[in-house]
């Protein structure tokens, strides 16, 4: 008699998995892999064990990224990609061969809602009255839902990650190996010695605050930056606010110092 499976062993749960994007923009494997080792060829092992998404939605028409060669390049520098994102079917085939998950684009259609069904209730008689400003004015504008903020009030050790889906406000020290994540902004009231990413969902109005800033990477909506603090005394240790700006051809990452008075 076959004996019956114990479904109790493993369980399946949904789960959010933070992951560095790769964002592909030319399909010549020279290029892509010379600027791979130029981003990250000063930093050995800071992201080491990161997992990466390969996105390939960016690149010019007919354009085949060599997925080979660019998993192997960034295990030379300790990451994993686990994911290609908005590729075309050849390349979507190849990434499973290769053991990688394909993830659908970022910019998937919505799905229409359903017409309501029309209402047969019978409408009460209308009150004739003269107009008046209320009646011919605009309608209020409905006030977007507020943003969820999560206070940490402890400090963060090396190797302790946090992610909020709404606002961060760390009310201690957040230290050198430690990882804030957050979809809306950051505020630490402490010295940041680690990393910290707002808006970690694609908001790129989402901004970093600290009263002390130490930070290893600060980053906005996937653009990130790395600071060796030796090249960047007018700011350490000082209030300092990182915001995203948006220039004609590129945005760039702004770190600047934080008026107290």
């Amino acid at each position: 008699m076959a004996r019956k499976p114990d479904t109790s062993a493993l369980e399946l749960k949904s789960a959010t998995l933070e992951a560095m994007r790769a964002l592909l923009r030319s399909g010549d494997p020279e290029v892509v892999l010379a600027a791979l080792d130029a981003r990250l060829g000063g930093m050995p092992g800071f992201f080491s064990g990161e997992p990466v998404v390969i996105d390939c939605s960016e690149l010019p028409p007919g354009s085949a990224p060599d997925l080979a060669a660019l998993r192997d390049a960034l295990a030379r520098h300790a990451l994993t990609a686990i994911a290609v994102q908005g590729a075309d079917e050849p390349s979507a085939s190849l990434a499973r061969h290769l053991g990688m998950a394909v993830l659908t684009a970022d910019s998937a259609p919505r799905a229409t809602p359903p017409e309501p069904e029309p209402d047969t209730t019978p409408e009460p008689e209308p009150v004739k009255r003269a107009p008046d400003a209320a009646s011919v004015s605009e309608a209020a504008p409905v006030a977007a839902p507020a943003r969820h903020t999560e206070i940490i009030d402890k400090p963060l050790r090396s190797g302790q990650r946090i992610y909020v889906r709404g606002d961060l406000v760390v009310l201690a020290m957040v230290s050198a190996g430690a990882e804030v994540i957050a979809d809306g902004h950051i505020h630490v009231y402490a010295p940041l010695r680690g990393r910290a990413l707002a808006g970690a969902s694609g908001d790129t109005g989402a901004r970093i605050f600290t009263t002390c800033f130490e930070a290893e990477l600060v980053s906005i909506a996937g653009v990130y930056r790395t600071f060796e603090h030796t090249a960047s005394g007018e700011l350490l240790r000082k209030p300092a606010q990182i915001r995203l700006e948006e220039h004609p051809d590129k945005q760039v990452l702004s770190v600047a110092a934080l008026a107290t008075t």
